[in-house]
């Protein structure tokens, strides 16, 4: 053999090895490129096989009234957090879906950045990974930092404010604001193993109308729909190990065409597929089949509605058996009042008391609502996964 042959040789089993390691690693995280683009269908399947079966709740503390409160340096209490994650813990589950804001990367990124990682250390001692969610268009348009109002008696969510709000939504020279804090936050934690994944924008296009419709803006869906395809890319351009999603929450989801502009935009740049449901059994099934068509994990990101016919001992079974995620709203009963219905807005509870819990589990004390649900978190997070499902 010549040494010419030799190098040969010697070159294309060096060039055969790169390859068959570039084919490994692509089986098992997600490449450069994905990350500069929407994941794969396989490197989606990748990344799931390795979560348990996800199931927890949409959290924040009960002594906090809405996001601002949460985090706030003078409001966030660590302590709190530690109690009600260890209860969330003790039931089973092993996510938290939990809303961040715009206006708190702007007052003090620093320290806003550490109390990120103090809540993911607390999160982690309590084996619980959450879904950090960058934007949300629900309920008061007009954030404003610092000591936020009581809640309204009687009231559902009286405190929740929007990010961005309304005002920066309209300002296009806010658009370089929120370009910093989406990619600062997500940079910032892009490598974290403690988060599961980033919810980019909560429900984009809600239009609040029992709440706040009278002083939404009036074009806000078009205002969303031309942001929210940025807001992807910002996020793409941290290049988070986590997937990126934004849960379709209305409308029909049968057929891509039929979908609403937003909803398109939320499937096909999400890597996994997140929703929301509040109906009755059969409607959550169908959804779920519904979203098969796009061959991706699925995760519930909001569910649960007692009053609405949302229960857990009906809509669980369903989401096991189809291996999709399912996290509810409300963990502790607190100052959001989100154990008070929607209708509330309407009727404030006041002289009378609603005839059952809309959402929420525990009590302020750490008291189950009603035991039996815990138990049956507890019970069915504890067996093995169904194969079925996407």
């Amino acid at each position: 053999m010549s040494s010419f042959q030799h190098c040969g040789k010697m070159f294309h089993r060096s060039v055969l090895s790169q390859f068959l390691c570039i084919v490994v690693l692509g089986c098992c995280v997600p490449s450069t490129a994905a990350q500069d683009s929407r994941w794969t269908e396989d490197e989606a399947r990748v990344w799931y096989s390795k979560q348990p079966w996800l199931v927890g709740a949409n959290y924040i503390p009960s002594d906090a009234i809405n996001q601002l409160e949460m985090w706030q340096a003078a409001s966030f209490n660590a302590a709190e957090i530690d109690r009600e994650l260890g209860w969330a813990q003790s039931i089973g589950m092993n996510t938290m879906r939990v809303f961040m804001h715009d206006l708190l990367w702007e007052q003090d990124a620093d320290g806003y950045k550490q109390r990120i990682d103090q809540f993911l250390t607390i999160a982690s001692r309590h084996g619980i990974k959450p879904i950090f969610v960058i934007f949300d268009s629900c309920w008061d348009p007009f954030p404003v930092l610092g000591p936020q109002h009581k809640p309204t008696p009687g009231v559902h969510n009286s405190g929740w404010v929007q990010s961005p709000g309304e005002r920066a939504l309209e300002d296009p020279h806010q658009v370089s604001r929120l370009n910093a804090y989406v990619q600062g936050l997500i940079a910032a934690f892009a490598s974290d193993s403690r988060i599961l994944a980033w919810d980019l924008w909560n429900e984009p296009d809600n239009s609040n109308a029992i709440a706040y419709g009278p002083v939404e803006a009036k074009d806000k869906t078009v205002l969303v729909e031309n942001l929210l395809p940025k807001v992807f890319a910002w996020a793409r351009d941290a290049h988070p190990v986590q997937p990126l999603t934004s849960g379709v929450w209305s409308g029909d989801w049968s057929n891509l065409d039929l979908m609403t502009p937003v909803a398109r935009i939320q499937v096909e740049r999400s890597d996994i597929i997140t929703f929301h449901n509040y109906g009755w059994p059969e409607e959550f099934e169908k959804r779920i089949k519904e979203l098969q068509q796009f061959h991706r994990p699925i995760v519930c990101t909001e569910y649960m509605a007692r009053g609405a016919g949302s229960l857990f001992e009906t809509i669980l079974p369903i989401a096991k058996k189809y291996n999709v995620g399912a996290i509810n709203w409300g963990l502790v009963a607190g100052k959001t009042q989100t154990y008070l219905p929607w209708d509330s807005w309407q009727r404030p509870y006041v002289t009378t008391s609603a005839p059952v819990w809309f959402h929420d589990i525990f009590y302020p004390d750490g008291k189950l609502y009603r035991a039996y649900e815990g138990e049956l978190i507890r019970r069915l997070t504890s067996k093995p996964m169904s194969n079925n499902g996407q």
